[in-house]
């Protein structure tokens, strides 16, 4: 069973999210709500965080004081490709970074409906070359993202397949959004168990992101009909209650079917990305020490009490 701070979390932020009319409230007031709830979500201690500039885009450095040298976790947020930045992610992307003990990147690409598919990838592999330019190792280099930073993630790995560019590590996917089309059976199956998201809200979020219907299926836009070969090994973590989590379970067979390396891990009676609230819930931070281990596989330090 959830623990009670996973229970009271899910219930104060799906009465605040469900409140939220996604067809008619404008992009620029979503932005706002989210960056009013991050105030709540603040970075983990021991991670130092310095503002920079790549490829044109504002970033953070995001450093931990136990960061192995030359290893880099390159970030790319989620806010279904409307909403986000670094401020709304320095929270969980601070706590992977210390976790895996490597340096993160956290860059703020551009949003949607002012900058549409597909600019977020362009910034995404932009970035990407500028690490390698600036002598970073693909092989020290992971590549992660939740939701439609999951996406974006997925998609930039295959940018730079179709482009010859060496691949990173790793990858890994939190709750990634990878079928703007809606056509998973748990669009169905979760739909009663979604604290947060109904079908509808796909369809709002594809038309800011996606200049018509006609490019909903395009492979860098809906991941799960690309070809998925030659992709670096990846690590994906997705709620058990959420209607995207036939997404992550599509993926993850094509990945298997295509003999690349992946893990999944479904976590029962969580919700899309419950990583969000580390520090706030046992679940969160159990999963992010999970990370941890994938990227790093050095000994876990001993959990801190979070009664």
């Amino acid at each position: 069973m959830a623990s009670l701070r996973a229970r009271t979390l899910r219930w104060i932020t799906s009465r605040y999210i469900q409140q939220v009319d996604t067809k008619s409230v404008e992009p620029t007031e979503l932005r706002e709500k989210l960056n009013r709830v991050s105030r709540f979500l603040r970075k983990v201690r021991g991670v130092s965080v310095e503002e920079t500039t790549i490829n044109g885009l504002h970033a953070e450095w995001l450093r931990p004081r136990s960061a192995r040298e030359g290893k880099v976790l390159l970030y790319l947020h989620g806010g279904a490709y409307v909403i986000g930045n670094c401020r709304t992610h320095r929270n969980l992307a601070s706590h992977i970074a210390k976790a895996a003990r490597m340096t993160a990147l956290l860059p703020e690409y551009r949003l949607a409906p002012e900058h549409r598919f597909p600019a977020a990838i362009n910034d995404a592999v932009g970035v990407y070359r500028s690490l390698l330019a600036d002598g970073v190792k693909p092989g020290d280099i992971t590549i992660a993202g939740d939701s439609a930073g999951g996406g974006l993630t997925v998609a930039t790995l295959l940018s730079l397949r179709h482009a010859g560019i060496p691949m990173p590590a790793n990858a890994v996917l939190l709750s990634p959004f990878l079928d703007v089309t809606a056509s998973g059976e748990s669009m169905q199956t979760r739909a009663d168990q979604d604290p947060w998201f109904h079908r509808e809200d796909i369809a709002v979020a594809s038309g800011h992101y996606c200049n018509d219907e006609s490019e909903h299926r395009h492979p860098l836009v809906s991941p799960v009909f690309a070809n998925v070969a030659g992709l670096p090994p990846t690590y994906i973590q997705v709620g058990n209650d959420e209607i995207l989590l036939s997404d992550s379970t599509r993926f993850a067979e094509m990945l298997q079917e295509a003999c690349v390396d992946v893990e999944i891990e479904i976590f029962p009676e969580m919700w899309h990305v419950f990583q969000l609230f580390v520090g706030k819930m046992p679940e969160a931070r159990a999963a992010i020490k999970k990370i941890g281990k994938y990227l790093d596989g050095a000994p876990e330090e001993p959990a801190a009490s979070e009664a």
